[in-house]
């Protein structure tokens, strides 16, 4: 469990570490995860028998990282990751938002670049939201949501969208996705009487369906 537990930690790492900007270091922290996941022993036990030294000869386990599993097998928690959540906090919060619109921390960062988007706009709602949802993980949650509700019904969205959506957040839900069978362009019905499909033509007439279910097509409609 202490594996798998410090692995998901220093992968988190390496995601926080990409959103702050920071390079080849986000490699080296999902390296040590993947060795971690593949030792067929606790580190814990390597540790209690063998102490620092041990965890060093892990592959991709440099000095400092082994000074955090250790850390971490003493207190359960490591303060580097601790403060790093922190520290990116109102980022996390920004390429959450872009996230949600289909734009990974890679393309955000291109188009930053590029001035397509201009990521200073989005700091102060992001520190805004911070602020109104407590945390983190609560101002993710509630992008996510409207992210939901907005996408459904074919509406954009900003950060401040949340705010406005605040008090009806628990309330907001999805359009619920209806849809409706048509053959060869035609609508139809389904008769519960008859228990049987009809295709309604251009003339209004019901024309019993003779053909096969995987030949109706189904329309999400809008």
């Amino acid at each position: 469990m202490n594996n798998r537990k410090i692995a998901e930690i220093f992968g988190e790492i390496a995601e926080l570490l990409e959103i702050k900007g920071v390079a080849f270091k986000p490699a080296a922290y999902r390296k040590a995860a993947k060795s971690l996941e593949n030792l067929e022993k606790d580190v814990s036990l390597i540790y209690k028998e063998n102490g620092i030294k041990a965890i060093r000869k892990i592959p991709g386990v440099g000095k400092s990282i082994s000074e955090k599993i250790e850390e971490y097998l003493k207190k359960e928690k490591i303060k580097y990751f601790e403060e790093l959540k922190e520290e990116t906090a109102i980022r996390q919060v920004i390429t959450h938002y872009f996230e949600t619109k289909g734009l990974s921390l890679e393309e955000v960062k291109k188009n930053s670049k590029k001035r397509k988007i201009i990521y200073s706009r989005f700091t102060k709602p992001a520190k805004q939201l911070l602020e109104l949802a407590g945390s983190t993980e609560k101002a993710k949650e509630a992008i996510t949501k409207v992210a939901e509700w907005a996408k459904s019904r074919g509406l954009d969205y900003a950060i401040e969208t949340v705010f406005k959506k605040w008090l009806e957040l628990d309330r907001l839900k999805p359009k619920e996705i209806v849809k409706k069978p048509y053959y060869q362009g035609n609508p139809m019905v389904w008769s519960g009487t008859h228990r049987r499909w009809y295709v309604i033509t251009l003339e209004g007439e019901w024309l019993e369906f003779a053909g096969k279910e995987e030949e109706i097509e189904w329309r999400i409609m809008k």
